[in-house]
């Protein structure tokens, strides 16, 4: 396993690019940053905080999480907005986001005492069509955070940390989805996800300082140790998507800038996160 890079507070959203190498956010800190295979890391946007998950776009640039779900273009245009957050209806913003294979953005939500010092409110569930539309399709978030889908599309995987839970939904044709399954239950809380071209489901154990590595069934295959205390997500990368990234963090803002990004071999392929098509709201 190599450490390519490391300093920063408490790493998220990684997402492969092939041109830039792997893409990540520094969630207290701020910023978004890219690391190559030899190790060089570059500056993608600058400043913003709190972005829990990000997706590729086809119009070239990312959709991106925190207190909205918005698009933010390479090129450093104005930040488009997609999806605002709700303080009135519980909704503080947004955390890990993932999309299918026809586009669609799929994020969940953060309730309300996420970012204060009493019991956080159960999150939801959202649905970004590809007219722009939204609607909640799951509820009961209790933490959300990783989400992906099975290689056939058929199945969404999503981490619920606060309920130390991974859950499973059958996705329908129109991307609305059927009852919330529980996959499997790990008290080490699941954070980030991907999914590896043969199925299986490779899980950010946070507080166990590694990835576990789950077969289609929810059976713990294996647990992938890196040396840090907090481990926050993992991404497939690579020219044939056989190296993962696992990204960490220190655990909590002022505690440090410990997280890091490592890097190792494995038997399998992953799949790349498609790309987000969503139609991108004109100026007023």
């Amino acid at each position: 396993m190599e450490k390519l890079c490391e300093g920063y507070s408490l790493i998220e959203g990684p997402v492969w690019d092939a041109d830039r190498g792997l893409i990540f956010s520094d969630l207290f800190n701020g910023g978004v940053f890219a690391v190559t295979p030899d190790g060089e890391v570059s500056v993608v946007f600058e400043h913003r905080r709190g972005i829990g998950g990000m997706a590729p776009h086809a119009s070239g640039g990312l959709v991106v999480s925190g207190r909205n779900i918005s698009y933010k273009a390479f090129a450093g245009d104005d930040t488009v907005m997609l999806l605002d957050r709700d303080e009135d209806a519980g909704n503080i913003g947004y955390n890990d986001l993932t999309t299918d294979a026809a586009g669609r953005i799929y994020a969940g939500s953060l309730g309300p005492g996420f970012d204060g010092d009493f019991q956080p409110q159960p999150g939801d569930l959202y649905l970004i069509d590809l007219d722009g539309s939204s609607r909640k399709v799951a509820g009961d978030l209790h933490l959300s955070n990783g989400l992906a889908f099975s290689p056939d599309g058929k199945t969404l995987y999503h981490s619920d940390s606060g309920k130390q839970t991974i859950h499973c939904y059958v996705v329908l044709e129109d991307g609305s989805l059927g009852d919330k399954q529980v996959f499997a239950v790990d008290d080490r809380t699941p954070d980030g996800m991907a999914v590896s071209e043969d199925g299986r489901v490779w899980v950010a154990l946070a507080y166990d300082g590694g990835v576990g590595v789950f077969d289609p069934h929810g059976e713990l295959l294996e647990v992938i140790e890196i040396p840090a205390p907090l481990c926050t997500s993992v991404c497939f990368g690579g020219d044939d998507l056989r190296d993962l990234y696992i990204v960490s963090g220190s655990e909590g803002p002022g505690k440090g800038n410990d997280g890091a990004v490592f890097r190792q071999r494995v038997d399998v392929a992953g799949q790349a996160v498609p790309l987000a098509r969503v139609t991108l709201p004109g100026p007023d």
